[in-house]
C-alpha cells in the first residue's frame, strides 16, 4: 500500500496522520480549534521528518474535503495542494461525511452489518450537513443541508434498523429525534488517523484530484452576514 500523508481541517481540530498498509506511522492533532494554519505545517513537517528519518517515499497526499468549516476547509486544501505540487504526488479528496462514517465502524462496539450511518455537521441554528449511508457506503439518503424537525429521517427510521447518529450536528438531532431505532453516538470528530481506509481505497482505485482546480465541498455557497448592532437587537 501506499504511503499517504492524510490531512484533516474540516471541524475545530486539527490533524495530520502519516500512513501506510493499513497502520498510521506517525500523527498529530490538536482538539483545540485555534491556530489551525500554524498548527497545520508544523503537523506536515512532522510527518515529514518521520518519512524521511524512515527513508519512506511519499506516493501521495490526502484531504478532508468538506462538508464543514468553510475557514478549516481552505486552509487545509491549500496546504495539500501545495505539499501535492512540492513532492510531486497525486491528490486525494476524502469525503468528510464518509470519513465520520469510517471512524465510528472502527470504534464502535456492537456492530452487527445491519447499521445505517447518519453523519451530521453542524451549521446554523438548527441547519446540519448530512446524508445516510448502510454499512458499504452505499448511500441511502443524498448528502444535503437539511433544518431538523420532527419528521426528519423518518424514511430512514421507518426501516427499522439500528440507525446511528453522531458528528458535532447530532445533539441538535437528539431534541426533535424521538425513536426506538435512532442512537446518538457522542464525541465524533473527524481525524486524519480515520482517513486511512478512504484514502488507501481511493489510492488504489487511482481516483485523484486536479491538484490546480478543486475546491472543497461546501454543499451550501459561503454566505458572508453583516454584524447586528446593538440598536437593531433592541429594536427587534
Amino acid at each position: 500500500m501506499a504511503v499517504i500523508i492524510n490531512i484533516e481541517t474540516s471541524a475545530a481540530a486539527t490533524s495530520v496522520a502519516l500512513t501506510a498498509e493499513g497502520m498510521v506511522l506517525a500523527h498529530q492533532e490538536d482538539m483545540d480549534g485555534r491556530n489551525q494554519a500554524a498548527l497545520l505545517s508544523d503537523y506536515i513537517k512532522y510527518c515529514l521528518d518521520f518519512a524521511a528519518e524512515k527513508e519512506l517515499k511519499i506516493e501521495a497526499v490526502a484531504v478532508s474535503m468538506g462538508p464543514g468549516s468553510y475557514t478549516g476547509l481552505r486552509i487545509g486544501l491549500s496546504e495539500a495542494k501545495g505539499l501535492a505540487y512540492a513532492l510531486d504526488v497525486p491528490l486525494i479528496g476524502i469525503d468528510t461525511l464518509k470519513l465520520m462514517c469510517c471512524q465510528v465502524m472502527f470504534t464502535h462496539d456492537g456492530l452487527v452489518g445491519d447499521e445505517i450511518f447518519v453523519p451530521m455537521v453542524d451549521a446554523r441554528r438548527m441547519e446540519i450537513y448530512t446524508c445516510a449511508y448502510d454499512f458499504s457506503l452505499s448511500p441511502m439518503m443524498e448528502k444535503q443541508p437539511l433544518i431538523l424537525d420532527e419528521t426528519s429521517y423518518a424514511d430512514i427510521l421507518a426501516e427499522g434498523r439500528r440507525t446511528l447518529f453522531f458528528g458535532d450536528g447530532s445533539a441538535k438531532a437528539m431534541e426533535v429525534i424521538k425513536s426506538v431505532n435512532a442512537e446518538f453516538i457522542p464525541d465524533i470528530v473527524p481525524l486524519a488517523v480515520d482517513m486511512i481506509a478512504l484514502s488507501e481505497q481511493a489510492y488504489s482505485r487511482r481516483e485523484f484530484l486536479d491538484t490546480a482546480y478543486c475546491t472543497p465541498y461546501y454543499i451550501k455557497d459561503f454566505q458572508a452576514t453583516k454584524p447586528k448592532n446593538k440598536l437593531d437587537g433592541q429594536n427587534a
